[in-house]
């Protein structure tokens, strides 16, 4: 399919935009959108974009790595650093704001990098469609002047999957991915037993060929979310689901057949919770 019109010209909004800055430190997860945002800054600014990758206990080990080998791989300089999110204890209770104090914890961590390397603008990987959601972390990274340059073009996910295979990224058909902690319910401590189990248990579940998966930890529930057209292969392979999570500690294994969306751990949140965030992170 054609890319439209539209889309080439938000594209060069883009290019425009990281043009103007000169000289950028890109966050990067090596997710779709942060792939995106290093390449195009690439393109356009050639050795002055430096990416940063934090390994974090939320984070898991081969994301990291795999996001180290795609910046090497790209040609763009790589810096490696390490954040402790579970040394804050504003991030561990787990409250409706906890993206907050996560992202304040990452960008001013950051910022402190890009001051003491010279970069003067730090970038991330956010797009218009995460406006939409519930996400506390749009504030903190205000707060800390951190740019979300496809925002700022008016590029959506969908778009930038499009150009992304344009340019023969394999990011470009990528699962989404959250901080594994959005996968615990607000007000239930986030520890890291809970974290290594969601995160084995979604290795396991990808290794079925499952494309897009969550696993939603209720104590002793896990609440498995898949898109709806591979529910089917949910419960072919039943038997070995159930056995992997029970040695995992789950005692029921459910499946969510609503399906896999984005943010689901927020529906439990008020109309008002929700507006007050957003109002501030605009």
């Amino acid at each position: 399919m054609s890319i439209s019109e539209l889309t080439r010209e938000k594209d060069q909004r883009l290019g425009e935009i990281l043009r103007g800055m000169g000289r950028v430190l890109v966050a990067f997860s090596g997710g779709v959108d942060s792939t995106f945002v290093l390449k195009r800054a690439k393109q356009e600014l050639g050795d002055q974009v430096l990416a940063v990758t934090a390994a974090s206990e939320t984070f898991p080990s081969r994301e990291f790595d795999a996001a180290v080998e795609l910046a090497q791989q790209l040609g763009v300089a790589m810096h490696k650093t390490e954040v402790k999110e579970l040394d804050n204890a504003n991030f561990v209770a787990n409250n409706p704001d906890r993206c907050y104090h996560c992202k304040t914890g990452l960008y001013s961590h950051l910022q402190q990098l890009a001051k003491d390397l010279g970069y003067p603008y730090i970038l991330d990987g956010s797009n218009v469609d995460d406006l939409g959601d519930y996400r506390p972390g749009l504030q903190a990274k205000n707060e800390q002047g951190v740019r979300s340059t496809l925002q700022e073009a008016g590029l959506t996910k969908a778009e930038i999957r499009e150009l992304s295979k344009e340019l023969g990224l394999k990011t470009w058909d990528k699962p989404s991915f959250a901080c594994l902690s959005s996968r615990i319910p607000y007000g239930t401590k986030i520890e890291k037993w809970k974290i290594d189990q969601l995160d084995e248990g979604e290795f396991f579940l990808s290794q079925l060929g499952l494309y897009q998966v969550r696993v939603r930890h209720h104590d002793k529930i896990a609440r498995i979310e898949v898109m709806p057209d591979e529910i089917h292969k949910v419960i072919e392979h039943r038997e070995a689901i159930y056995d992997k999570f029970s040695k995992l500690g789950f005692n029921y294994v459910t499946l969510d057949l609503q399906g896999y969306r984005t943010g689901s751990m927020n529906e439990v949140l008020s109309k008002e919770t929700k507006e007050k965030v957003k109002e501030a992170s605009l």
